[in-house]
């Protein structure tokens, strides 16, 4: 494939980021069995995003950028829905997850256009 943009550098620095930033709040989450259960989910999404992003940037064919940039929209999409329910669920307040799950959907909406894109050239 191509040689990475800095686009690209820029967001694997994002999705990293996210995913740090949702492992510091799963180590400040009460210890109770719904919290620790839903910020496990969170860091294994929020940190699959990161890693298959990195992947999708080495990818050898357009069909396997497809499917690894698939797999990073299922993933932030996931990402996004256990943010919602950290707040959702009264584990954190909105105010804690507010910029967090601002970023998820932000990347959520790159991520989807990045891939509509790839099918249809």
């Amino acid at each position: 494939m191509s040689e990475p943009t800095y686009e690209t550098e820029r967001l694997k620095g994002r999705t990293k980021r996210l995913a740090i930033a949702l492992f510091q709040i799963f180590r400040t989450l009460p210890k109770t069995v719904d919290a620790r259960l839903v910020g496990r989910q969170l860091i294994r999404a929020a940190s699959s995003v990161a890693a298959n992003y990195r992947a999708a940037g080495r990818a050898r064919s357009r069909a396997e950028f497809i499917a690894k940039i698939g797999t990073v929209v299922e993933e932030i999409d996931e990402t996004v829905f256990w943010i919602e329910m950290l707040s959702d669920t009264g584990i954190l307040p909105a105010a804690a997850t507010k910029d967090l799950l601002a970023e998820a959907n932000e990347l959520l909406a790159i991520f989807a256009a990045s891939q509509r894109t790839a099918h249809r050239s």
